[in-house]
């Protein structure tokens, strides 16, 4: 079966209700608990939740400005972290438009969050293409890049899907296939919480994150 380059294939849309899955199971126990917490005289009329999964800010890659860096590096702020590739024909464009708007609506609170685009091919997205991408979306935006191993460790890290399909129409004959989560990540890089660009409006997903920090 072929795949549209933009298209999202059947797995990744597997990967994506696994990992809702996951997401949604740890979000009513903790809604529940803080339910019933309420109910036993709490008096909050507020039902606070955090979800959490195997899902972990744990890597070891390039910036686009040369320098090795892990996630200790951004271990002072909350991370907004998408996988992509600039060769990306729509989905990652939008998805980066879209984080650097919630930033800007940000404002000042913009000082607590690193936000991290990690390309899926690092055989194209060098540190000179990233540093040349990134900069056409926002100046606080982070390009991430390494050898193939390091990138495949970063996405098993984060639970992330992509895959490498030929296609001749392609730029260099393939295109990357990936899912567009945005995660938000704690700054001890622990999971918070799981995004997608067209979920809400920007304004919305800055003022979550506002309330997180």
């Amino acid at each position: 079966m072929s795949i549209e380059p933009g298209e999202t294939p059947p797995e990744a849309r597997l990967l994506r209700s696994i990992l809702w899955g996951a997401v949604f199971v740890a979000i009513a126990g903790v809604a529940i608990f803080s339910a019933l917490e309420m109910y036993l005289g709490n008096g909050s009329k507020t039902v606070r939740y955090s979800g959490e999964a195997d899902i972990r800010s744990e890597f070891s890659l390039t910036d686009h400005t040369g320098q090795e860096v892990t996630q200790a590096d951004y271990s002072d702020r909350w991370q907004l972290v998408f996988f992509g590739f600039t060769n990306c024909p729509d989905i990652c464009p939008t998805t980066l438009a879209y984080m650097s708007s919630v930033l800007d609506l940000l404002g000042d609170d913009a000082d607590q969050v690193a936000p991290i685009f990690i390309t899926v091919d690092p055989a194209r997205d060098t540190v000179p293409v990233m540093a040349e991408y990134v900069s056409v979306f926002h100046p606080r935006l982070i390009g991430l890049t390494g050898t193939e191993a390091q990138v495949a460790e970063a996405t098993r890290n984060f639970r992330a899907w992509y895959k490498r399909t030929e296609d001749d129409s392609a730029p260099d004959g393939y295109f990357m296939a990936h899912a567009g989560h945005i995660y938000l990540m704690r700054p001890g890089g622990e999971f918070e919480a799981v995004y997608q660009e067209g979920g809400q409006p920007p304004e919305a997903l800055a003022q979550e994150i506002r309330k997180k920090l």
